[in-house]
């Protein structure tokens, strides 16, 4: 059996690099999708779900330096289910409202919106994959995500 997710969002915090006792890195974010429609009443409706990602080796130390807040990324990852529930992590956002968020373990991640000739379209691999030219510079961060809608 396979899986694979595939999603576009905006960080919603800087990521966290940490190094397991191995010595592996691990970086850890957070990336918010938005979806939006128009409800059978005619009125706007828009939904963000949120996602815990995980990025290992090489990849994460490419993380940790090229992303921050508000960035836009594409991952392409395997959900990793709450060791507890095998379900999404659930809370209660600061608004009374029930909030969710789902773990994913990413393969790849994609910087999007960057301003360096080429699109911004650059990728960190495979945890031990290629890590491109290594040219890189940072691009100036997109529009911050509302902090009420972190769930951190």
């Amino acid at each position: 059996m396979y899986q694979k997710v595939v999603i576009v969002g905006n960080l919603g915090s800087d990521p966290e690099l940490r190094y397991t006792p191995q010595g592996d890195a691990v970086t850890s974010f957070s990336v918010a999708t938005n979806r939006r429609w128009t409800g059978r009443d005619g009125q706007p409706v828009e939904e963000t779900t949120w996602f815990r990602i995980s990025a290992w080796g090489k990849q994460a130390e490419s993380c940790n330096q090229y992303l921050s807040k508000g960035r836009q990324v594409l991952v392409e990852g395997r959900l990793v289910p709450d060791r507890e529930t095998g379900a999404p992590r659930i809370w209660t956002g600061q608004d009374g409202e029930a909030r969710s968020s789902f773990e994913l373990r990413a393969i790849t991640v994609q910087f999007l919106g960057g301003g360096n000739g080429d699109g911004g379209n650059r990728t960190s691999n495979r945890s031990q994959g290629n890590q491109g030219d290594g040219q890189r510079s940072r691009p100036p961060a997109q529009a911050p995500i509302e902090e009420d809608e972190i769930p951190f």
